[in-house]
C-alpha cells in the first residue's frame, strides 16, 4: 500500500535523511587506499548513533552490518569486511538511518585515488541519471516516467541498466510501496501524489546489466564482473515537484 505522509512525518523523514547526508559527508575523507570496508562501516555506525539515530540496515532481514559497502563489480548489498580499498577502486556506500521510527536512505559511489577514464564515465552518468529521473517527479506524473527517463539517459551513454533491482517508497519501513524501477514506459505505473516519499536509485553498469548473487545470499555482482555504480536520494513529492530529503 502506498502511503501519503503527513507534515509531521515528512519533518521526521527529513531529519532522518539529513543524518544520512551528514554520515556520507563525515565518511568521505576516510575513503582512501588501505582502509578496510569494515572500518568504514564502524565509523559510519558510530556517527549515526551519535546523531540520535540507529542504522536502518543492521539486522534488516538478517543483514549483519550498518552499511552496504559495494566495491567495483558489486552492485548492492556488499558486506563490510577486512577487504582493503585499493587505488583505482570505486566503492558505493549505501547508508540508512532511522530517527524516531522514520528512515532516510541514500547511496553514493566514490572513487579511491586515481581511477580509469571509463570508471569516471560510469560514475558521472550514473549520478546524472539520478537527477534526470528526479526531474520527472511532480503530482500527476507516473512511476513509469521516472524509470523511462533513467533508462533512456543511461543507454544513451552506453551504460547497462540493472532491471532486477529498483527504488522504493520510504517511511516507517526502509522499503515500502511502490517499487520504482529504473526502466519503464511513460504514463504507466502508480500516479504520484503530494506527500509520497520515494527513494530513486539508478544502478548502472559498464558492461552487461545481468547480475548474480554471491554465496552469502546478499551481495549482488555483475555477471560479467564489469564495474557498477549506484546513486540514490530519498525525496518527497511536493506541489511544485519534489524535495530531496537526504541532503543538507
Amino acid at each position: 500500500m502506498i502511503t501519503i505522509k503527513s507534515e509531521r512525518e515528512i519533518a521526521l523523514l527529513k531529519k532522518a535523511g539529513n543524518i544520512v547526508y551528514k554520515t556520507h559527508q563525515y565518511i568521505k575523507p576516510f575513503i582512501k587506499e588501505g582502509i578496510t570496508t569494515k572500518e568504514l562501516d564502524s565509523l559510519a555506525e558510530k556517527y549515526i548513533l551519535s546523531q540520535g539515530a540507529t542504522p536502518s540496515f543492521k539486522g534488516y532481514e538478517g543483514f549483519p552490518t550498518a552499511l552496504c559497502i559495494s566495491v567495483n563489480d558489486e552492485v548492492v548489498h556488499g558486506f563490510p569486511s577486512e577487504r582493503k580499498l585499493k587505488n583505482g577502486d570505486i566503492v558505493t556506500l549505501d547508508i540508512g538511518a532511522c530517527y524516531k521510527g522514520y528512515h532516510g536512505d541514500s547511496a553514493w559511489t566514490y572513487q579511491v585515488g586515481d581511477i580509469a577514464k571509463e570508471l569516471k564515465h560510469l560514475m558521472e552518468y550514473t549520478e546524472k541519471s539520478l537527477f534526470i529521473g528526479l526531474e520527472q517527479i511532480k503530482p500527476g506524473a507516473h512511476i513509469g516516467d521516472i524509470g523511462h527517463a533513467i533508462e533512456t539517459y543511461a543507454k544513451s551513454y552506453n551504460l547497462g541498466v540493472v532491471q532486477e533491482l529498483c527504488g522504493h517508497g520510504v517511511g516507517t519501513d526502509v522499503h515500502e510501496d511502490p517499487e520504482v524501477p529504473n526502466y519503464g514506459k511513460p504514463g504507466t505505473g502508480p500516479k504520484l501524489k503530494v506527500g509520497m516519499v520515494l527513494a530513486i536509485e539508478p544502478m548502472l553498469t559498464l558492461g552487461s546489466p545481468e547480475i548474480m548473487i554471491e554465496d552469502n545470499n546478499w551481495t549482488i555482482v555483475t555477471e560479467d564482473h564489469s564495474p557498477s555504480a549506484h546513486y540514490e536520494h530519498t525525496v518527497v513529492v511536493t506541489q511544485d515537484g519534489y524535495e530531496i530529503l537526504t541532503g543538507e
